[in-house]
């Protein structure tokens, strides 16, 4: 993982190197995936109003992409408002009830919402923070032996909290980690991913990149084979063409949405279909998601599909979408609450189809290639978890918040820019 900072073209100004820093880490798809991660600096700007400095967090906007974010993506916060908001929080106020207090934060009517990660940013003292989803560090994130692998792979130098959904108690609990632990340069979450601190952007940017590399060493000093024996060879290039061809026209129409016709993304690289022809290859993809991010592209877990029968394959097809909308309904219903919105569209986002590969379903091209890469990302962290321990996936209700849970919590992937992926690292 090359280390991209240039000192020729980094800018001088702090906020600069902030939007600097931001799009080379989100070049590249190792270290976080489209649209998600956040990145942050703390510094004094002037009151426009009152002509006095003020303490101004300034933090990446909620699903806004690291990879193409400009300075207008940025929202800008008085720090000590964010701060006073843990009145609310010990007081009683619900964390959902705690997010539309944010814009009564802003500094300089600053129009762009801040991430629903923003109190992670705000409780840590130093001046840059770089939260990110990086696959070889979610892997030890989504790891049973998670906390001891922590020391293990990093030392004394991240800590860890144990899984929170995104919120003012997570931001509360990295405040405590951090007073309790002054030396730590960073702090592991269960199930989500790394932040980390210094006192610039640039020292910022290199421990970013060196907390994962040390994830990448870790986990290629494991060796086996962390998916089990392959129980079945990958199929010829010209076997999934012939797949594909069976497939493709007769789904596209049965994933059909409210009227909206979605659009398909192939990937049949060796990375999937080594998942797919492995012992572990069901256990795992039943499992479900590894952190929220991922929730919001791929849903809680894909449809598994044996290869496809030489006939009636619409009835095939008919038969497997009818039990994946029935478990989706039903994980509704147990996960939904009084606020929820509508159960949204209930086929499959991702299919995985022995003889074939992954179809990634969107509405648009750039979107399911999107959606296929969010779940590449998934099988390599499942591969790094049992590579070293087992993998985790988190308890059905803690994703659903993301998704189908308060109507009044940001949904990241409704924010997502509509455009494809400029400049990206595969």
């Amino acid at each position: 993982m090359p280390n991209l900072w240039d000192p020729k073209r980094a800018p001088k100004d702090s906020f600069d190197q902030l939007v600097y820093a931001s799009n080379l880490l989100g070049s590249d798809l190792r270290v976080t995936n489209f649209g998600g991660g956040n990145t942050s600096l703390k510094r004094t700007e002037i009151d426009p109003l009152t002509g006095e400095e003020a303490d101004v967090l300034w933090v990446k906007g909620s699903g806004g992409d690291l990879g193409s974010a400009k300075a207008s993506n940025f929202a800008s916060l008085y720090l000590n408002k964010v701060l006073a908001l843990e009145q609310k929080f010990a007081s009683g106020t619900p964390e959902d009830d705690l997010v539309p207090l944010y814009s009564h934060c802003t500094f300089n009517l600053n129009p762009t919402p801040c991430s629903i990660d923003t109190p992670l940013h705000a409780f840590v003292p130093d001046p840059c923070v770089s939260h990110l989803h990086a696959d070889a560090v979610i892997a030890i994130a989504a790891s049973r032996d998670a906390e001891n692998l922590t020391h293990e792979v990093w030392g004394g130098k991240l800590g860890f909290l144990p899984w929170k959904r995104p919120g003012f108690e997570l931001g509360l609990m990295l405040r405590d980690l951090i007073r309790a632990n002054p030396g730590l340069r960073g702090a592991l979450m269960g199930s989500h991913g790394y932040i980390c601190w210094a006192g610039d952007w640039h020292e910022c940017y290199d421990l970013s990149l060196e907390l994962i590399r040390e994830a990448e060493a870790f986990l290629a000093g494991v060796h086996g084979q962390p998916f089990g024996a392959m129980l079945s060879a990958p199929p010829t290039e010209e076997a999934v063409r012939g797949a594909a061809l069976q497939v493709l026209p007769e789904i596209r129409g049965k994933v059909a949405h409210v009227g909206q016709r979605w659009v398909a993304h192939v990937d049949a690289g060796p990375e999937v279909q080594e998942f797919l022809g492995s012992e572990k290859f069901e256990r795992l993809a039943k499992l479900g998601t590894s952190c929220p991010d991922h929730f919001l592209r791929t849903k809680i877990r894909p449809l598994v599909l044996d290869a496809p029968p030489t006939d009636e394959v619409g009835d095939w097809l008919d038969k497997a979408l009818s039990g994946f909308r029935e478990e989706y309904a039903a994980y509704y219903e147990r996960c939904k609450r009084s606020d929820s919105p509508p159960m949204r569209n209930p086929n499959p986002s991702v299919m995985l189809v022995r003889g074939l590969g992954m179809i990634a379903w969107a509405k648009s091209p750039s979107e399911a290639r999107i959606t296929a890469s969010f779940y590449r990302n998934a099988i390599e962290v499942m591969k790094g978890a049992e590579a070293v321990s087992e993998y985790t996936a988190l308890p059905e209700q803690e994703p659903s918040t993301s998704s189908i849970g308060s109507s009044r919590r940001p949904n990241c992937a409704d924010c997502l820019p509509r455009k494809s992926l400029p400049g990206r690292s595969p």
